[in-house]
C-alpha cells in the first residue's frame, strides 16, 4: 500500500467515537457481528480508511455493504482468512465522513463455522462524535426481515449468501425514514412456532433472551452468542415484528421428524384444506407468549405485528392471538399493521420481496410508526 506509514492502526476499544449496531456481546478485541444489519459507525475525518476483518465459514460466507455519509458505495463478498479491507481513499482528508460497515447476512444457523469479526482500523486521521438518532427500533421476523431475495434477479433460485441484502431491506429503509437506530432479529424459513418444514426447534421466540441463541457451535458458544442479552443497555421505541408466513408454511409441508427422539411433527390441514383448529389454537397461543416475553424485556416500547408482504393467510390467527393477549393483561400498547403485499412488479430472486416491495413496506410502515410513536407520548 503506498505511503503506509502514514496510517495508524486502531484497536477497537481505542476509537473513542465508535458506535456499534446490532446485539453483541459488548466486547470489541475484536468484534462479532452476529445478525443482520449489524455495524460499525464512525465519521472518519481522514483522506484514506481501512478495516481488518476476520472471517470464517464452512457454507455460507458473510457479505458487508459499505455505506459513506449515508449512501451504498460498495458490496463485498468476505472470504476466509484475516486481512485488511480499504473502505475508502483519496478523500479529502479534512472532510468528516460517516461510515458504516454493515453485515448483509443474516445470522447463519445452518453453518456453525459462519464468522464476521472486525479487529481494527486503520486510517490518517481521528473519529469525531457521531450524533444520537431519535429513536430506536428492533425488528424481528424470518427471511423477508433477512432482506433474502431483496437483491439479485427474480430468475435466482439458488439459497446462497448473495441474494441477502440488509439495505435493500425495510427494515434498513424504515429506520432511515425514521431517522432511527434499528437492531434486527431475523432467520430465514423461522417462525412463531414452527419453521416453513415443521420443525418445532426453529423458532424465534425461543432464543430472544440471548444474544444470538440460534447459532450453533462450540465457536459460537465461546464467542457468547449464547449469553443473554442486556436489554438495559438498548430499550427500543418500537418493536416491530415480521412473522408468520412461515407459520402457514408448515401446514402445506410435509411432516418434520426429530432423528435425536423419532417424534414427528406436523401442523395439519382438514380435509376441506382450511388449518386444523387444536395446531391453529397452538400457534395462537405461541404468539400470545411471545408477545408476553417481548414485553417483559421491554416494558415500554409498542409492539407491532407487521405482518403481509407474502400473503395474509395468518392474520385472522394473528388479530386473535394479539386480542387474546390485550384481553389477558390489559396491554393496549400492541397493534397489527397489515403490510402491502408483494406483486410480479415489485418481486426479487427467490420468490421473495424486492428492493421496489421492501421501500413500498417501509413507507407504509414508517408512516404507521409516526402514528403510533405520537399517541404513545404521555
Amino acid at each position: 500500500m503506498p505511503q503506509e506509514d502514514r496510517l495508524k492502526v486502531y484497536p477497537l476499544s481505542e476509537i473513542a467515537h465508535l458506535k456499534v449496531h446490532g446485539r453483541t456481546t459488548g466486547q470489541l478485541d475484536p468484534l462479532t457481528l452476529f445478525w443482520t444489519g449489524s455495524s460499525v459507525e464512525l465519521n472518519a475525518q481522514g483522506s484514506e480508511l481501512w478495516v481488518e476483518v476476520e472471517v470464517n465459514y464452512d457454507q455460507y460466507e458473510p457479505w458487508i455493504s459499505i455505506l459513506i455519509n449515508g449512501v451504498p458505495v460498495s458490496r463485498l463478498m468476505l472470504t476466509a482468512g484475516r486481512y485488511w479491507v480499504c473502505i475508502y481513499r483519496g478523500m479529502t482528508k479534512t472532510a468528516i465522513k460517516n461510515v458504516r460497515i454493515v453485515k448483509d447476512v443474516q445470522a447463519m444457523s445452518a453453518d456453525s463455522e459462519c464468522l464476521l469479526q472486525i479487529h481494527a482500523v486503520k486510517f490518517d486521521g481521528e473519529c469525531t462524535p457521531i450524533e444520537e438518532k431519535p429513536y430506536r427500533i428492533e425488528f424481528i421476523g424470518d427471511s423477508i426481515t433477512s432482506g433474502e431475495g431483496a437483491i439479485g434477479a427474480k430468475a435466482e433460485t439458488d439459497w446462497i449468501p448473495m441474494w441477502f441484502s440488509a439495505i435493500d431491506n425495510y427494515t434498513a429503509m424504515t429506520a432511515e425514514a425514521l431517522d432511527a437506530d434499528y437492531r434486527v432479529l431475523s432467520q430465514s424459513g423461522w417462525g412463531v412456532l414452527t419453521s416453513w418444514d415443521n420443525n418445532p426447534h426453529a423458532n424465534l421466540p425461543d432464543y430472544y433472551e440471548q444474544v444470538c441463541g440460534l447459532l450453533t457451535g462450540e465457536n459460537n458458544k465461546a464467542l457468547g452468542a449464547h449469553e443473554k442479552n442486556d436489554f438495559a443497555s438498548w430499550q427500543p421505541d418500537v418493536v416491530v415484528v415480521n412473522l408468520g408466513t412461515n407459520d402457514d408454511g408448515a401446514f402445506h409441508s410435509p411432516e418434520w421428524v426429530d432423528t435425536a427422539t423419532g417424534k414427528a411433527y406436523k401442523q395439519r390441514l382438514k380435509a376441506d384444506g382450511t388449518y386444523d383448529d387444536e395446531d391453529l389454537a397452538a400457534f395462537e397461543e405461541a404468539a400470545v407468549r411471545f408477545l408476553n416475553k417481548i414485553r417483559k424485556y421491554n416494558p415500554d416500547a409498542p409492539i407491532i405485528w407487521a405482518y403481509g408482504m407474502l400473503g395474509i393467510p395468518m392474520m385472522p390467527a394473528i388479530y386473535r392471538a394479539v386480542n387474546a393477549y390485550r384481553m389477558q393483561t390489559g396491554d393496549k400498547q400492541v397493534t397489527i399493521f397489515q403490510l402491502p403485499n408483494t406483486t410480479d412488479g415489485t418481486l426479487g430472486a427467490r420468490q421473495h420481496p424486492g428492493k421496489l416491495a421492501h421501500a413500498k413496506a417501509a413507507s407504509e410502515l414508517a408512516g404507521y410508526i409516526k402514528e403510533v410513536l405520537r399517541s404513545s407520548k404521555p
